[in-house]
């Protein structure tokens, strides 16, 4: 079965980002792909991070939803919609989800982003994610017909914690969409994507903008898939582009058997 990672340098302007993500779907799509994953952010980046509130949709209504609607239903795909700003009940914030299509164009799973990007990576390089999106709560973990898909975003590849609790509830696939920025990616992209998949014995389909935004930022690309054995199976460097391969939950669950680590966990250990 084959899987795709979107990856886009996405702008601040909503329809020339819907255009290139509809154009990459396409190319997917062509390309046999069942289920394709679009980077954070795809349909918009800004100045700062207040600037969304103004493309802020209610859950289920507004353009970018139905543009997700439509490709899923239009390219028999399952859409994973790296994160658009859904309103929260603060006036003032938004939660960042994720959310997921099944070839209908019906919306079967959402997950808000649980960790926030508030850091500072150097003088003059700070992001304060929290000013603006409410944090989500709760774990999303959805079985389809393709996999037991588990959603993440961006920062959260930081916390293991998140995955081992949905590998408890059966994940067989990790998806990433994320907006690394080029320094932090240089650093550390790679060495978690390929960590959180050997942990878990799971695959792990990364989407990541990748490139020099016109707001400034600038994003490490590098989307890709890794399989169960920490792998990479497809890359992409940096621009807008497709990242296939292939799952094979076979050979995952053969691994899985012969190698049964998350069996031999110890919990609660008393220090000798």
């Amino acid at each position: 079965m084959r899987i795709a990672a979107i990856q886009m340098v996405s702008t601040d302007q909503l329809d020339v980002n819907l255009q290139q993500a509809g154009v990459l779907l396409d190319r997917a799509a062509a390309a046999g792909a069942k289920l394709a994953l679009l980077p954070e952010h795809f349909a918009f980046i800004g100045r700062d991070e207040h600037a969304k509130l103004a493309l802020a949709e209610t859950a289920g209504q507004g353009p970018i939803q139905e543009f997700l609607t439509e490709r899923a239903r239009t390219l028999q795909l399952w859409l994973a919609a790296g994160t658009i700003p859904l309103r929260s009940d603060q006036a003032d914030k938004v939660y960042s989800s994720c959310l997921l299509y099944a070839p209908d164009g019906a919306r079967t799973a959402r997950y808000d982003k649980i960790h926030l990007f508030d850091v500072t990576i150097t003088e003059t390089e700070t992001y304060r994610e929290s000013t603006a999106v409410s944090p989500g709560h709760e774990l999303t973990v959805v079985q389809t017909p393709l996999a037991c898909i588990g959603l993440s975003i961006c920062y959260d590849l930081r916390f293991p914690e998140l995955y081992r609790n949905m590998h408890d509830h059966g994940v067989q696939l990790l998806l990433v969409p994320a907006a690394f920025t080029a320094q932090t990616g240089r650093a550390h992209w790679e060495l978690l994507l390929r960590a959180r998949a050997v942990e878990n014995l799971c695959y792990v389909l990364a989407a990541n903008q990748g490139g020099q935004h016109a707001t400034g930022r600038s994003t490490w690309g590098h989307s890709m898939a890794v399989d169960s054995w920490g792998t990479i199976l497809a890359e992409a460097d940096t621009g807008p582009d497709v990242v296939l391969a292939e799952l094979d939950l076979t050979a995952q669950t053969q691994l899985r058997q012969r190698f049964p680590v998350l069996t031999h966990r110890r919990l609660g250990c008393a220090a000798p």
